[in-house]
């Protein structure tokens, strides 16, 4: 099965979906490299002016793919190698130089959470489900969250979200201010496809200005490195494998600070 979908719905339009509906479309470093080919080949095409990224089956994206962590087959060094692809891809996302809009339905946890707050627009299906639940698994959020979702949804609304694991369902999500609009699921992808032509019809040169100038204003590089460093040492913690075991095995994990 091919990592993505990638389709031009219009001429100036693309629409990529990520591809393994069996996993709920759970991301991984083969993934991210299959995104960021496609990405650089669409921002070769001038006739392109935005894209679409959505999921196959019922979730947007499940989060990452920690099966490989399970079984232990990763090493520390290929934890941060896997780690920085990862994050890169989010960074790939907010740095694109065209908007993305971002089409949810069902799941949009952990890293696909952060994929989606790393495109322009985010537009709901009313089953999708957002949700940080890094801490309670025993690692960290990622993707500049830590400087962007205070100031997106308020810093006690985050921290109920990044600590407490709270999620936002639907309508909520648009109300706190986390996405674009919400719809029922059967017009999730005409609403979706219809912001995309309403940036399709606006100056390309005036859209690209805005969407880097808008994006500079809320610089979060000091926070990705903060992050990746949190990540690291949670990573490298006997904390972390117990909640990725525990998640694996559908239990409550036992940790002991350490």
């Amino acid at each position: 099965m091919t990592e993505l979908i990638v389709r031009g719905p219009e001429p100036e339009i693309v629409e990529i979906r990520l591809n393994h509906p069996e996993r709920l479309n759970a991301v991984d470093e083969t993934t991210f490299g299959a995104l960021g080919a496609a990405l650089d080949e669409i921002a070769a095409d001038p006739s392109v002016r935005v894209v679409l990224l959505g999921g196959e089956g019922r979730a947007f994206c499940a989060g990452a793919n920690y099966k490989r962590h399970v079984t232990g087959e990763r090493t520390a060094t290929e934890r941060e190698a896997y780690l920085q692809v990862l994050l890169d891809g989010c960074e790939r996302l907010r740095r694109f130089p065209l908007p993305i809009v971002a089409v949810v339905q069902g799941f949009a946890v952990g890293i696909g959470l952060e994929m989606a707050l790393n495109c322009d627009f985010i537009v709901l299906g009313e089953s999708a489900e957002l949700g940080l639940p890094e801490v309670a698994i025993g690692t960290f959020v990622g993707g500049g969250v830590t400087a962007t979702l205070p100031r997106t949804i308020g810093l006690a609304r985050a921290k109920r979200m990044v600590i407490l694991g709270e999620r936002l369902r639907g309508a909520d999500a648009v109300a706190a201010g986390l996405a674009t609009s919400c719809v029922p699921d059967a017009e999730l992808a005409a609403a979706g496809l219809a912001i995309a032509r309403r940036v399709a019809r606006q100056a390309p040169i005036p859209v690209r200005f805005a969407k880097r100038l808008l994006n500079e204003g809320l610089e979060t590089g000091a926070a990705r490195t903060a992050e990746h460093h949190a990540i690291l040492t949670c990573m490298a913690s006997e904390d972390w494998a117990e909640g990725v075991r525990a998640f694996a095995e559908k239990r409550a994990p036992v940790y002991r600070g350490r």
